[in-house]
């Protein structure tokens, strides 16, 4: 795989280009179309990086396009595998900086958790990413460059390769609608059937309330929407999540209405997420809030507890608190699952990442987190 130079490289990255725009971007060689589909489908789906094995393109074809192109995916600095089969990479994008990516195994499914952007602008107050500022935008490239990633990985390119990515969630580092044309760009691509033809059910954004891009991104994405809420008031909300004071819950709930009604099949719901954090937000009053502000609404409630992380005071929610409020929103009729924290001994569980690490991998983990801090300091 060709690693990333600092300096800019002038060819044209293809890895990141949709079939419209490897489409315009062939006709600019006075190639025919079709060329843009077989390109698409030796890099996302035979994980080809070289123009030289790509077997039914001419060789004059190929002399050309090494000449203006690249397939260039970021650069892997550290592959991390946990006792519970989560795998974190920590991955150098153009520029020197570092950003991570999660999969996480369960069962026949396996979620890849993807990053929009080197670090975060929205500062939420129990997550680790926000704490470390916001860098830059990701490139289409390097966010579909994360699903290539994984793959190449776990050997899942080819005919024959397993199929271990099954879905992708956009909740890694960054907010994906403050990045809004590569994100689209990528999460298309993750669905494309000349791709990775994952199913439009299986591919999550999330975001924590970016109204008018949420609106704009009707008729543009068949993706499925998940909305960080982590409180069932206005009042609570902006200490939590400050884009609340911009873009207050009743605003932000009737334009996720909007979008889950604009997709082509109606039965799909919004998946809300919540953290539930020790004596914060995770009484039953709270949960008796959150039951009736959502009551009209297609939703499915996710409810995740709370990750520790050295620049934080907040604590993880009781077991006796978390079941109690989940067990009240299912009393209330709503279909409520519990968030299992994964890959805690590597540093890669909800809201953790570009964290510490707890003592069982500290000394390997210390050299690494200073790293990624001097790099993106950098």
């Amino acid at each position: 795989m060709t690693a990333v130079s600092v300096i800019e490289n002038p060819k044209t990255n293809l890895l990141g280009l949709s079939q419209q725009k490897l489409e315009q971007f062939f006709e600019g060689l006075g190639e025919k179309r079709f060329r843009a589909v077989q390109v698409l489908k030796w890099i996302h789906q035979m994980g080809v990086d070289s123009f030289d094995e790509m077997s039914n393109i001419s060789k004059g074809l190929r002399a050309k396009l090494n000449q203006l192109a690249v397939i260039e995916a970021p650069e892997v600095l550290q592959q991390l595998d946990s006792a519970d089969g989560t795998r974190k990479f920590i991955i150098r994008v153009a520029g020197g900086s570092a950003i991570e990516t999660v999969f996480i195994p369960d069962g026949e499914r396996g979620t890849l958790c993807v990053s929009s952007q080197v670090g975060c602008s929205l500062d939420c107050s129990f997550c680790s990413t926000g704490k470390q500022g916001f860098n830059r935008d990701l490139s289409a490239a390097e966010i579909i460059g994360q699903v290539w990633i994984a793959a190449k990985s776990f050997g899942q390119f080819g005919p024959n390769g397993p199929r271990k990515i099954t879905n992708v969630v956009m909740m890694g580092m960054g907010e994906p609608l403050l990045n809004f044309d590569n994100v689209v760009d990528a999460m298309n691509l993750m669905m494309h059937d000349n791709c990775y033809g994952i199913s439009k059910r299986r591919v999550t954004l999330s975001t924590s309330g970016v109204v008018p891009a949420l609106d704009k991104l009707r008729g543009l994405t068949d993706a499925c929407l998940a909305i960080s809420l982590h409180a069932p008031n206005d009042e609570l909300r902006n200490k939590l999540v400050p884009i609340n004071k911009k873009y207050p819950i009743a605003m932000l709930l009737e334009s996720s209405v909007r979008y889950i009604e604009s997709l082509p099949d109606n039965h799909r719901k919004i998946t809300i997420e919540y953290t539930l954090i020790d004596q914060l937000n995770d009484r039953t009053e709270h949960a008796r809030q959150l039951a009736e502000l959502l009551r009209d609404i297609p939703v499915k409630i996710n409810l995740i507890p709370f990750n520790p992380f050295p620049q934080s005071d907040y604590k993880r929610v009781s077991n006796n608190a978390l079941y109690r409020f989940r067990d009240i929103l299912t009393q209330e009729g709503f279909v409520t699952t519990v968030r299992t924290t994964r890959g805690d001994d590597i540093d890669a569980a909800c809201g953790q990442l570009a964290g510490q690490v707890n003592d069982k991998t500290r000394r390997q983990q210390r050299y690494q987190a200073q790293a990624i801090r001097l790099i993106n300091e950098g």
